[in-house]
C-alpha cells in the first residue's frame, strides 16, 4: 500500500528534543558504529506503550469521556485529549456534551465534523496516535478492496481511509498529521483513477491545502471526467479553473476544434434536470420539442447514477433508450449503475438486457468495478435482522452470477433466456427485497432467511438433476410458498394486535410493498 512508503509519524530519537502539537520528539546518534538507545529514550518508549494500553486494554478503563462513532461509544481520557489538540481542550472547556451516568461527557462525533466523515477504525487510528505519537498501520478490513489483483495503493477504500484521517487531523487540530497524510493523499493523486482523485480534492478544499488542491485540479482538468459529473461534486470556482485548464489545453493540442453547441447543452441539461423532479412526462415533453434523444442526453446514464431507481425504470419504459449505450467515456448504463451499488438499478438493466460482461476503455468489467469499491468488512458483513441489506455483497453477487449465466452474452436480455421454472432473477430480487420488510414481517424474514441458507443451492435450478430430484425441488418450492403465506399470516395477525388494521398497514407505502413482495412469491 502507499502508506507503506511514508516516513513513520512515530517518535523519534535524536540528540535535541523540541514539541510539536502536544508531541514530544528526540533523536539520539552515536558517534560510535552502533546505536545504544539512552535511558530517554526507553523512558519515552516505554511511556507510549504505557499511554496505549489506556486504549487497548479493557482493565485500565480509567475514561472519563465517550465519543461515539458510528453508534460505538469509545472511551477518552479528556486531559490526554486536552494535552494533544487545542480544539478537544476549547471543546471541553466548553463542558458541552450529554452527560451519562456520574457525569460522565458524551460527545457524537458527527456532531464535532462541520465537514467530512471519520468513521470507526479510522478514529481508532488518529486516537492511537494523540496518545502514543505512533501511527498505527491502517486496518486491511478497511483500507482495502475486495478486487483479487488489486495492489491496493490507489483502490477507492484506501483512498477513503486516508480521507477520513486528514479530516480528523486537520478539523482535530493535528498539523503533524496533516502534513503526513497530505503527502500520502499527493501519491494517490499520480497512481489513482481520475474519478477517484475527486473525494481527495474535495477534502483538500475542505483542509485548504493549497498543494494537494492544484495537483488535483490539474489531474481533473487532465481527464475526461465530464462537466456534469463535475457540477454533482465540486464548487463552481473550482470548476471554472478546470475548464480553463482545458480550454488551454484543446487550443495548444488543436486550435481548430470546434466549439460546444450552447443550445444542444441546454437542452440536455433540461433533460436531466428534468430526471431530478423525477418527472419523466416532462422528459418526453421536452423530447418531443427538440431533436434530442434520449441516448444523445445519456439520459439513462443520468438516471442510473443520480436518480431514483422508479426513475430508471419509467426512462426504460419508454422504450427510447439503448441500455448498452456508452457514454463519452466509454462506460455503459451498467458501468454507471455499479458505481453506485443500488442492487435493483442493478438488477433491473441486467433484466432489460444489460450485458455484464462488457469492458470499460481500460478493460474493466462492471463486476471488477463494484469489486474496487467495496471494502473488505462491507463485503463480508452480515445483515442483522431489521437493518438494511447488505447492498455491497449483494451487487457483486448479482453481477458474479450473471457473469456465470452469460458469459459470452451480448446484447441480447437475459430475460428471454430465464425457463418458466428458473428461479435465478426471482432470487436476485428476494436478495434484495426482503431486508425491506423485516421490520413489519419478522416470521417471513426468518422463514426466507432460512430458505437462502439451507436450501438456495439445492433450488438454484429447478430443471437440472434427475425427474425425482426436479419433483423433490418442486415439492420444496411448494412447501416454501405455504410457509411464508402462514408467516405471513402471522405478522399480520401481530400487527392487528399491536392496534394496526389490515387498511392502515396496506396504505402505508413500506408496508404496502413488503406485502406485495411476499404475494410474489
Amino acid at each position: 500500500m502507499a502508506n507503506s512508503s511514508e516516513p513513520s509519524s512515530s517518535l523519534s530519537f535524536t540528540s535535541s528534543s523540541h514539541i510539536s502539537n502536544g508531541s514530544i520528539s528526540h533523536n539520539f546518534s552515536s558517534s560510535g558504529s552502533e546505536s545504544v538507545p539512552s535511558l530517554e529514550v526507553i523512558s519515552l518508549s516505554k511511556l507510549s506503550s504505557n499511554l496505549e494500553q489506556l486504549l487497548v486494554d479493557s482493565g485500565c478503563d480509567y475514561s472519563d469521556a465517550d465519543i461515539i462513532v458510528e453508534g460505538i461509544s469509545v472511551g477518552v481520557h479528556r486531559c490526554i485529549l486536552a494535552s494533544r489538540s487545542s480544539f478537544f481542550r476549547d471543546l471541553f472547556k466548553q463542558k458541552k456534551g450529554s452527560s451519562g451516568k456520574e457525569s460522565r461527557s458524551k460527545y457524537c462525533i458527527s456532531d464535532l465534523l462541520p465537514y467530512g466523515d471519520v468513521r470507526y477504525e479510522a478514529f481508532l487510528v488518529f486516537l492511537s496516535y494523540v496518545y502514543t505519537g505512533k501511527l498505527k498501520p491502517s486496518p486491511m478490513e478497511v483500507s482495502t478492496c475486495v478486487h483479487n489483483v488489486c495492489a491496493h495503493d490507489a483502490c477507492r477504500p484506501a483512498i477513503n481511509f486516508v480521507v477520513e484521517l486528514m479530516y480528523a487531523s486537520s478539523i482535530f487540530q493535528m498539523p503533524d498529521l496533516v502534513s503526513i497524510f497530505q503527502r500520502r493523499l499527493l501519491n494517490f493523486v499520480g497512481k489513482a483513477l481520475a474519478d477517484d482523485v475527486i473525494p481527495i480534492l474535495v477534502v483538500a478544499l475542505h483542509c485548504q491545502l493549497s498543494q494537494l488542491i492544484t495537483q488535483c485540479i490539474e489531474r481533473v482538468a487532465r481527464s475526461d471526467i465530464d462537466s456534469i459529473s463535475l457540477e454533482k461534486e465540486l464548487p463552481d470556482e473550482v470548476i471554472e479553473k478546470i475548464k480553463i485548464l482545458r480550454r488551454n489545453s484543446q487550443q495548444d493540442c488543436d486550435p481548430n476544434m470546434p466549439a460546444v453547441d450552447p443550445l444542444h447543452e441546454k437542452r440536455i441539461r433540461r433533460i436531466h434536470k428534468a430526471l431530478d423532479s423525477d418527472d419523466v412526462e416532462l422528459v418526453k415533453l421536452l423530447l418531443s420539442e427538440s431533436a434530442i434523444t434520449l441516448d444523445e442526453a445519456n439520459a439513462l446514464h443520468y438516471a442510473a447514477a443520480y436518480c431514483d431507481p422508479k426513475v430508471v425504470t419509467e426512462v426504460l419504459g419508454l422504450g427510447l433508450a439503448d441500455v448498452n449505450l456508452r457514454n463519452s467515456r466509454g462506460y455503459t448504463v451498467l458501468h454507471i449503475a455499479v458505481m453506485r451499488k443500488e442492487p435493483s438499478i442493478i438488477v433491473l438493466l441486467l433484466t432489460k438486457g444489460a450485458c455484464a460482461s462488457e469492458l470499460t476503455s481500460d478493460g474493466q468489467s462492471a463486476v471488477s468495478i463494484c469489486r474496487r469499491l467495496t471494502r473488505p468488512k462491507d463485503y463480508h458483513s452480515k445483515t442483522e435482522q431489521g437493518q438494511e441489506a447488505n447492498k455491497d455483497r449483494i451487487c457483486i453477487d448479482v453481477l458474479e452470477r450473471e457473469m456465470r449465466r452469460n458469459p459470452m452474452a451480448g446484447v441480447t436480455s437475459i430475460s428471454s433466456q430465464i425457463m418458466p421454472d428458473d428461479l435465478h432473477m426471482k432470487l436476485l430480487n428476494l436478495e434484495n427485497r426482503v431486508d425491506l420488510g423485516r421490520c413489519y414481517f419478522p416470521h417471513c424474514s426468518e422463514v426466507l432467511d432460512k430458505f437462502i441458507e439451507d436450501d438456495l443451492p439445492d433450488l438454484f435450478y429447478l430443471e437440472m438433476g434427475t425427474s425425482d430430484e426436479q419433483k423433490i425441488k418442486r415439492m420444496r418450492f411448494m412447501e416454501l410458498k405455504e410457509e411464508v403465506h402462514k408467516a405471513f399470516n402471522k405478522d399480520k395477525a401481530e400487527l392487528n394486535l399491536s392496534g394496526l388494521s389490515s387498511s392502515s398497514s396496506t396504505s402505508s407505502p413500506k408496508k404496502l410493498g413488503a406485502t406485495q413482495k411476499v404475494r410474489k412469491l
